[in-house]
Parts: C-alpha cells; sequence; structure tokens
C-alpha cells in the first residue's frame, strides 16, 4: 500500500511542476520573449493548457478577478500539497 501513496505523491508532483511550468510559459508569452509561431513552442503551450485548465477551471469561478493576476495556480499547488501532506499523514494510520 505504500506504494501506491508514493505513486500518487510522484504524480501530484509532476502536476505541481506542470503547473509552474503553464505559469512560466504564459509569462514568457505575455511578455513576447517566446513565440507562439514556434511548432514547439504551440506544442508544448497546448499540452500544459490541456493537461492543466480542467482543474483550474472550477477554481477560476470561485476565485474573484484581480485584474490581471490569475492566482487560481496558487491555489491548487497548494490544494495539492495539502491532499499529499493529508495523504501521508492518515493513510499509513489505516493500514
Amino acid at each position: 500500500m505504500a506504494s501506491l501513496l508514493y505513486l500518487i505523491s510522484t504524480i501530484i508532483s509532476i502536476f505541481i511542476y506542470l503547473l509552474v511550468a503553464n505559469a512560466i510559459l504564459s509569462w514568457l508569452v505575455a511578455f513576447n520573449v517566446v513565440n507562439t509561431q514556434n511548432q514547439f513552442v504551440s506544442m508544448v503551450g497546448n499540452f500544459l493548457f490541456k493537461v492543466t485548465e480542467p482543474p483550474l477551471r472550477p477554481i477560476r469561478k470561485i476565485i474573484p478577478n484581480f485584474g490581471g493576476l490569475d492566482i487560481s495556480p496558487i491555489v491548487l499547488i497548494l490544494l495539492l500539497i495539502f491532499l499529499q501532506n493529508l495523504m501521508f499523514e492518515y493513510l499509513p494510520q489505516l493500514l
């Protein structure tokens, strides 16, 4: 059962890295550092958007808009870290 916990923890960690990569890429695109006409950048951007957008959409509906600042990735990262810590705190006691 511990192997399953570590697998889920690793998946959560990878998803957190994908959220950070999506946020950084969106900043780079917004400041014209990278060009979205480049096929590789476009492919990476589309992948990150398709992976991270479904869990971010409900959070964006709840959190008010702060102008140009999107804090939904930060909220989701905090929730995922909380879930990860909670998983290691309570699930081994149930076994």
